[in-house]
């Protein structure tokens, strides 16, 4: 990334912050404290312990939810739209299925995993991101270039070696798009199910801050949320920036073309 491109993404974030420490800086609310206060109160609030039994924790369900929902919304989308038949009888439950807001299933899901567990708050964040994921391949699977699929029939591809290099590879940038859609849903989905029985977590701390009137402290939990997202979506794009340098360069050469 150039330098003039830093600049520009630094920019908006470099202006906000400085409106809201000027705009805050008189404020005697209670529920709204001067950015300083938030400031000063941020590395003493979140210390090693709190990272440790508070953030990780968080991530890792975050981590595990999501992989499990690439992992299974990858393969199912893969065979669903490889067949017409399959997807044909698949469509209408998918698109009711899809209607639900994962929030609304919590306690459902408490019901059945528990409230005070991991495995309740790691399936709602794998339902989440799911959908995204799966409709996308479906997508990204149907629209494959059929020229692509009679190539590989002719030079005789196995097929593992069709499925991995013709379907997945042409399916990859519509699967990139729905796991990037997922990632957030499952940052939002990691913080609402821990509102739901859980007494460690990132969410479950920010709503003890709030019901304690420890104002400040939840303010730093929100902004440290914030700044997770950020480096989530850092992490995605780098890793998709590599993972897809193939596709950009077909675009450029198409463009030059």
């Amino acid at each position: 990334m150039t330098p003039r491109r830093v600049l520009a993404a630094l920019g908006l974030p470099v202006v906000l912050i400085a409106l809201w420490w000027l705009v805050s800086a008189s404020s005697t609310s209670f529920f709204w404290p001067p950015l300083s206060t938030i400031v000063r109160a941020f590395p003493q609030t979140w210390t090693a312990d709190p990272i440790l039994h508070d953030v990780l924790p968080s991530l890792a369900r975050l981590t595990t939810g999501y992989l499990v929902a690439l992992v299974a919304g990858v393969a199912a989308g893969t065979a669903i739209g490889s067949s017409p038949t399959l997807r044909a009888l698949c469509e209408p439950a998918l698109e009711f299925l899809r209607a639900i807001p994962p929030p609304v299933l919590i306690p459902v899901i408490a019901l059945f995993a528990g409230y005070t567990g991991a495995t309740s708050k790691v399936v709602t964040i794998a339902l989440g991101c799911l959908w995204p994921i799966l409709l996308n391949t479906v997508e990204g699977v149907r629209s494959l270039d059929e020229v692509l699929r009679d190539t590989a029939r002719s030079y005789r591809l196995g097929r593992v070696a069709t499925l991995r290099q013709v379907v997945l590879r042409g399916a990859s940038p519509r699967i990139a798009t729905g796991a990037r859609q997922a990632l957030s849903i499952g940052v939002i989905l990691m913080v609402i199910s821990e509102l739901f029985g859980a007494d460690r977590g990132l969410g479950a701390a920010i709503v003890q801050f709030q019901r304690g009137f420890a104002i400040p402290q939840m303010w730093t939990g929100i902004i440290l949320l914030g700044l997770l997202g950020v480096a989530l979506s850092g992490l995605f794009r780098l890793v998709e920036h590599r993972s897809l340098a193939w596709y950009r360069g077909l675009r450029q050469s198409e463009r030059g073309m």
